[in-house]
């Protein structure tokens, strides 16, 4: 049987993703997603994150596929803003648009098609060798400092995750590494992605490699 839609208020973001089972730090100071956030607050803490297709005017198209995150940690300050910590539940793929009353917009989606519920299968040995090399490769290309010896600690869903949501990518790539179905999908997008942008400063580009 064909899964219900729910409701979701949205935050449309571009170049920020959010994940299951990811983390994602917010500072809020549009008066409308501080409506999003105390309307969240008061019911279930629950804020969908999806990227707008472009950047252009106050109700931009949005793509398809968002990720729903549960407000973990939230700080209230005196002039109405809020720095929060997104927690990613499960992805979902909108179906259309509400006609909502409120500042913040509104869609229906449905989630089941997923699985994000599943534990993530771990990366092979060579597969995950092959994604810290490569990033360490982009780190250097950026001028990163970055603490291997701590990465090294991390489990494979968070590894890949955490560089699929931090690494500045455009908003295409993004949603290419938010839609991959599985963390190794995901795993050897990163790879790719990050081969293209060296390759784009070896040839003299600037730091903010384009897909689109």
């Amino acid at each position: 049987m064909a899964e219900s839609p729910i409701r979701l208020s949205i935050f449309p973001l571009a170049g920020a993703i959010l994940l299951p089972r990811a983390q994602l730090p917010l500072h809020i100071f549009e008066p409308r997603y501080q409506a999003l956030v105390k309307d969240a607050m008061a019911r279930d803490r629950r804020i969908a994150m999806i990227q707008p297709r472009e950047e252009n005017g106050d109700t931009p198209a949005l793509f398809d596929i968002g990720c729903i995150g549960k407000v973990a940690e939230v700080e209230a300050m005196d002039d109405g803003r809020f720095n929060l910590i997104l927690e990613g539940l499960t992805r979902f793929r909108m179906v259309r648009e509400l006609d909502a009353t409120t500042p913040f917009r509104q869609i229906e989606a449905v989630i089941e098609e997923f699985g994000d519920d599943a534990v993530a299968e771990p990366l092979s040995i060579a597969m995950r060798g092959g994604l810290i090399d490569e990033s360490k490769k982009f780190a250097a290309a950026l001028g990163y400092a970055v603490d291997w010896e701590a990465v090294d600690t991390l489990d494979d869903e968070t590894l890949v995750n955490m560089i699929a949501q931090v690494a500045p990518f455009d908003t295409v790539a993004k949603q290419a590494l938010l839609e991959a179905p599985t963390i190794d999908d995901r795993s050897e997008l990163l790879i790719q992605f990050m081969q293209f942008f060296r390759m784009h400063q070896q040839a003299g580009g600037d730091d903010r490699a384009t897909l689109q």
